[in-house]
């Protein structure tokens, strides 16, 4: 009994040092600051990566109050220390204490998640950076393992992803999917991307194209009114027809069929793919000058918050260079159908007409207004996103009387959430969408009000349509995220596969 009471005061005193250590400000409970300001200052492998301290923190704030007392710690560290030694023991083939650097390579290969260069990475984190170690000990591998978040029930696979993880699945605004990944090794995951991006668009292009009708239309009640000829005795005439949406449907399809929903669509997929380099160029780029900033060795200890701007930084300047093809098609999609030059030839003659109006200027109308809105949206759509994961994750953690790092999201709750939270972005920031396209489509035939700035188009806008004019054609812009999201999730992990990239 002495014995066995000897070893539970080891224990005790071991996590009460460990709690003490971690509670650097003294105050008996820890919240998140506390807990990335103590893992900062020390040599813990995943200090700076502020995603894994948040799930960390989860796991241990077992009342869901924001603070991790020491009762809370304690139940975690009890929990945790079995779980950990449980797993070194199947580890463990010969039970004698260490687990062979082999072995441990064998079994990564086995769950197909080890690649040689990243293996070497970890294991030098295993084993505090010694050359000549060809085994693992108990205490080197519960140290290292004790403060990873346990995800899909492995701290193992948990560990290795976070540090080694080479590409992260994103969408952005139009529901395309977007990968961050080392450029001439992510060269399969870049066409994955890029394709399921041309097929997602391509879907979803009649709701982008009735979106922007509605937008360059200012007077729905007057389309095509005028010209009484083009309609046929039997349609119903279009000042009768009350919904915006069916009225701009109406009139596109009655202009030129269904390719009518399909105009400029070319130049929308022919962008997916320059877009994409140009993002994963500047955001390797950037990633590499805020690590200079940050005085960290490698852009895998970027913080998140550095991680954010980079990421914005890339899609500023990926916007930016594609800019013009987007002014090219806002135009296009903006010309009388109803006419014999269509196609390339209306391509074409858009664009020689554009440059003769204004030159290259007249094709980066209103980019200021445009990558303005780049940053509230990810800010919003990040922010609302991670908001609903926690409190789901939360939710179902006291449902099934387990730790929230237990709980594993279905794609089906993935899905929809990132399209709720690609809704909010979009739809706060969509003003100033519309503003911009007006900018770049002013002097059309759809369109052919003039404007000499963004305040200029703000008060007119507001002037002839209120306030509500703001958000023409927002509900065919939300009504593209869900099906866009899941057409790239989907064309992302068939081509993944298709392809061997996992």
């Amino acid at each position: 009994m002495s014995n066995n009471k000897s070893i539970e005061e080891l224990q005790e005193s071991k996590i009460k040092s460990l709690f003490n250590e971690i509670d650097v400000y003294k105050t008996g409970k820890i919240d998140l600051k506390t807990l990335q300001s103590a893992l900062d200052k020390s040599d813990h492998p995943l200090k700076n990566n502020n995603d894994a301290i948040l799930q960390l923190f989860n796991s241990l704030d077992l009342k869901n109050d924001k603070f991790i007392d020491y009762e809370e710690f304690k139940t975690y560290f009890i929990k945790a220390e079995v779980q950990i030694l449980n797993g070194f023991k199947k580890l463990d083939s010969n039970s004698d204490g260490k687990i062979n650097l082999h072995d441990l390579n064998k079994i990564l290969q086995e769950k197909n998640i080890n690649e040689n260069d990243k293996f070497q990475k970890f294991i030098t984190l295993l084993t505090n950076d010694d050359p000549k170690a060809n085994y693992i000990t108990y205490d080197q591998w519960r140290d290292f393992l004790l403060f990873v978040p346990r995800l899909n029930g492995s701290r193992l696979k948990t560990a290795y992803e976070f540090l080694n993880s080479n590409h992260n699945v994103d969408y952005n605004s139009e529901g395309d999917i977007t990968v961050s990944n080392d450029l001439l090794k992510g060269l399969g995951f870049f066409l994955a991307g890029g394709l399921s991006g041309v097929v997602s668009r391509t879907c979803t292009a009649p709701f982008d194209r009735i979106k922007v009708f509605l937008i360059a239309r200012t007077d729905l009640s007057s389309t095509l009114l005028h010209k009484k000829q083009s309609l046929a005795k039997n349609e119903i005439p279009l000042d009768k027809i009350k919904s915006p949406l069916i009225k701009a449907a109406t009139t596109l399809y009655r202009q030129g069929g269904l390719r009518a929903f399909y105009v400029g669509n070319g130049l929308n997929v022919a962008k997916v793919f320059p877009e994409s380099a140009m993002k994963f160029g500047s955001f390797e780029f950037a990633k590499k000058i805020m690590s200079n900033l940050e005085g960290v060795k490698d852009t895998s200890e970027l913080s998140r918050f550095s991680t954010y701007i980079a990421g914005g930084l890339g899609g500023v300047f990926s916007q930016f260079t594609v800019y013009p093809v987007d002014t090219l098609k806002y135009r296009v999609q903006c010309a009388q159908l109803d006419t014999k030059l269509q196609g390339n030839k209306l391509l074409f003659q858009t664009a020689k007409n554009m440059y003769k109006e204004g030159g290259l200027k007249l094709f980066y109308r209103g980019v200021l207004v445009g990558v303005t809105g780049i940053f509230p949206y990810a800010a919003l759509d990040l922010g609302t996103f991670s908001a609903m994961k926690k409190w789901y994750i939360n939710k179902e953690a006291k449902k099934q009387n387990v730790s929230p790092d237990d709980i594993v999201m279905s794609n089906l709750i993935v899905l929809p959430m990132g399209a709720f939270s690609g809704t909010v972005g979009a739809t706060v920031v969509y003003p100033i969408n519309l503003l911009r396209t007006r900018l770049q489509a002013q002097g059309t035939y759809a369109h052919p009000y003039r404007y000499t700035g963004f305040k200029d188009v703000l008060f007119q806008t507001i002037q002839r349509e209120g306030y509500p004019g703001l958000f023409k054609g927002l509900v065919p812009n939300l009504a593209k995220v869900c099906p866009a999201v899941s057409i790239s999730y989907l064309m992302y992990e068939n081509l993944k596969r298709v392809m061997s990239l996992e």
